[in-house]
């Protein structure tokens, strides 16, 4: 016989007990891919989707009126009438994103009458839960920037400029 027939006939199948397969003999299972799907690949998110997620949980608490500064909001009102032009939702968002990690500042314009210190807790709570909820990265700071407050006379002189 050669030495390659006698080899294979010594060489059989493996009859040691593998308490993982919980059985004798035969050949051990392989799992392809080496561990669960979910973990195979990484994922990365833009600075815009923190963003935007941010920027609709900030403008959903009762208080903030608008967000930006005036000059931010004042392109922001042109670029929304410009046809085919969208409301920017990250208007006075700035996010900073690492792997886990994410800082975010905000800049907003409170209703009058509102306390400031509430809004912002309560903008930060909102902002934080679903910033977290949706892309699972740990928000280290908010910081926020309440650069004015809305007036309610404001208000009428805005909607007479509106119709013109």
């Amino acid at each position: 016989m050669s030495d390659m027939t006698e080899r294979n006939r010594t060489e059989g199948p493996d009859t040691t007990k593998d308490p993982a397969l919980g059985q004798t003999g035969g050949r051990k299972a392989v799992r392809r891919g080496g561990g669960d799907p979910a973990t195979r690949g990484r994922t990365t998110i833009a600075d815009g989707v923190v963003e935007k997620i941010a920027g609709l949980a900030a403008r959903d608490v009762l208080g903030v009126h608008t967000m930006g500064s005036g000059l931010s909001r004042t392109f922001g009102a042109v670029r929304d009438r410009v046809p085919g032009g969208s409301k920017a939702v990250t208007r006075g968002v700035n996010a900073e994103v690492g792997e886990v990690q994410t800082a975010l500042d905000l800049e907003i314009v409170v209703d009058y009458g509102v306390s400031i210190s509430d809004v912002t807790r309560a903008v930060r709570e909102n902002v934080i839960a679903a910033v977290e909820r949706m892309t699972g990265l740990e928000v280290v700071e908010v910081n926020i920037a309440v650069s004015d407050v809305k007036l309610p006379e404001d208000e009428e002189e805005e909607s007479e400029t509106r119709l013109q």
